[in-house]
């Protein structure tokens, strides 16, 4: 499974879609927010590893296997891809051999090596005619996408073991009981060792490589080469198979293509029968191998990556044995699982439900991922998208739900740009001012309508909240909100109308002044009749006295 080979970190995953735009087969699925890698239709080519702006994606580690290998006292022979010269800084074989060496591996030899006997096998193809168009077998991401999804293809292709495989054949031919580690720049050849078992025992990237070096302390350094039979050098460059090749055939065309859409134009050309007598040389990467997912980033460059490898190639071609037709076959069998289909119905059906419901809303934008709606609309029928990942309908989602949130606000929205000039005032804000309609003030400063001070001390980061204002002009009573939003340079003003509130509170406190006031009077002319009433009792009483003792008196001289 390609699970194996190629791994998510679910935390890293941001659904940024990246990975998904860059995939040539669209061999990702979109589920409970993380990508994940369909096992079915994915190459290898390791363009969602190298696209990943958050490093969701990894290799599978194989050092604890090599190292098995080296512990296990068989003999363990490295097959060193020749891009090794971009990606070491113009190492030389005989440096890599003996950092290699420090390791604990055997013996390290060339894998153009293995490319020499494949490119002999390609010669005699040529030469006997046995096929009418061929397309090389070097890229084992190339021959899983004629595999997978161009089986048609498949009679075309050459059927011989990739330079990787020849050279573990010729290595473990000469030195029975060995075993052996590949070490490149590419993430398929770590599924193609193990499909075709018995071959190639372990695969490292070169990133494994320096990390190995890294945790060893081992040094590379600086060992001459001079190896002017060296021509297979040249292979993991764009056009490499084909300058290492004797192109007397004069009945054969030669075409060199990399990137696997280039190679996807191209396969389909010869099935459609538009090519004819051609070999055809085909790389996934862009640049070759030299352009591999597992070189260095800061070497993936293909101008002076391919002039290292160009100066480095000798002129001669390494010395091979002659091996049988026999040894160098390979079984590629077809792999294609057929896509469902869908009705015509159905794909409008999950158009409709993000809003594309005519062909001129059909943008074919591609921030999906897909190249057109429609092929996203299958992939949500295939349960390899979700409707959310439409960036256009999200976000006229979200302006449309902003908009029915402002414009169904019962208080005054206003926003401002930094320059303090009206972008949107909603209904609210408009019966609060007095407005016939927003187009009135949109575009215009804000001073015609406000006091612009608080927005001016809002923009210097004194954002206001809640505050109790009357606007004069407008006889209404509001609260005020003014906020800064730095991160798009705007204005954001609320005012809730308090003016019903306002009114009915001074209302109140007329009222309570008016009942105080008559309590008051109420008090005064009590007290006033209580101070009168005590009086006349004063007096009556100081008469009834004087009565009374003049009464006394007379009955006692009587």
């Amino acid at each position: 499974m390609v699970a194996d080979y190629l791994m998510l970190k679910k935390a890293n995953c941001l659904n940024c879609y990246k990975c998904i735009r860059h995939c040539p087969v669209k061999a990702i699925r979109y589920s409970d927010d993380q990508a994940q890698i369909v096992d079915n239709d994915c190459i290898l080519c390791g363009e969602c590893f190298v696209s990943c702006p958050q490093n969701a994606k990894e290799i599978r580690r194989d050092v604890d296997k090599a190292k098995e290998l080296i512990a296990s006292g068989a003999p363990v022979y490295v097959s060193l891809a020749p891009s090794f010269v971009t990606d070491y800084g113009n190492a030389t074989i005989g440096a890599m051999q003996k950092a290699l060496g420090q390791l604990g591996f055997t013996a390290t030899e060339e894998t153009a090596v293995g490319a020499t006997i494949v490119k002999n096998e390609y010669e005699r193809m040529i030469a006997e005619h046995e096929q009418d168009v061929i397309i090389s077998s070097c890229c084992n991401s190339i021959n899983l996408l004629i595999q997978k999804h161009y089986p048609e293809a498949l009679p075309y292709l050459a059927h011989v073991v990739s330079p990787m495989q020849a050279h573990s054949l010729d290595i473990k031919r000469r030195h029975p009981g060995a075993k052996t580690v590949f070490i490149g720049p590419c993430i398929s050849k770590k599924e193609e060792a193990e499909t075709y078992p018995g071959i190639v025992d372990c695969v490292l990237t070169f990133e494994e490589l320096t990390e190995w070096f890294t945790d060893e302390h081992v040094m590379l350094e600086k060992i001459a080469d001079e190896n002017e039979d060296s021509r297979a050098r040249l292979f993991p460059t764009t056009g490499g198979v084909i300058r290492t090749m004797n192109k007397s055939s004069h009945t054969y065309n030669y075409l060199a293509m990399d990137g696997v859409e280039n190679c996807i134009g191209a396969i389909k050309d010869i099935i459609k029968g538009n090519l004819r007598n051609c070999f055809i040389e085909m790389s996934a990467c862009v640049g070759s191998c030299i352009g591999g997912p597992a070189i260095n980033e800061k070497n993936r460059t293909p101008i002076s990556a391919y002039v290292m490898v160009d100066n480095y190639a000798g002129r001669g071609h390494f010395p091979v044995e002659h091996h049988p037709r026999e040894s160098l076959t390979k079984e590629m069998p077809s792999l294609e699982i057929k896509a469902p289909h869908f009705a015509k119905e159905a794909i409008e059906e999950v158009l409709r439900q993000i809003g594309k419901v005519r062909p001129e809303d059909e943008l074919n934008c591609g921030s999906c991922g897909y190249a057109t709606c429609r092929d996203k609309a299958e992939a949500v029928l295939q349960g390899r998208a979700t409707l959310t990942m439409c960036l256009p309908f999200l976000k006229e989602k979200a302006e449309s739900f902003s908009d029915t949130v402002i414009t169904n606000s019962a208080d005054a929205i206003l926003v401002l740009d930094d320059e303090l000039r009206v972008q949107q005032i909603n209904p609210a804000g408009c019966q609060l001012m007095n407005l016939r309609s927003a187009g009135d003030v949109l575009g215009e400063p804000v001073v015609r309508i406000l006091d612009p001070l608080v927005f001016i001390e809002a923009r210097k980061g004194k954002n206001l909240y809640n505050r109790p204002l009357y606007l004069a002009e407008y006889r209404r009573h509001v609260e005020q909100t003014v906020v800064y939003v730095k991160e798009y340079n705007i204005l954001i003003c609320n005012m809730r109308d308090v003016t019903a509130q306002e009114r009915e509170r001074t209302g109140k406190k007329a009222m309570s002044r008016i009942t105080a006031e008559t309590a008051d009077q109420v008090i005064e002319k009590q007290l006033r009749t209580v101070q009168e009433i005590a009086s006349l009792l004063g007096e009556t009483a100081a008469e009834t006295q004087i009565a009374l003792t003049k009464l006394k008196e007379s009955l006692i001289d009587d």
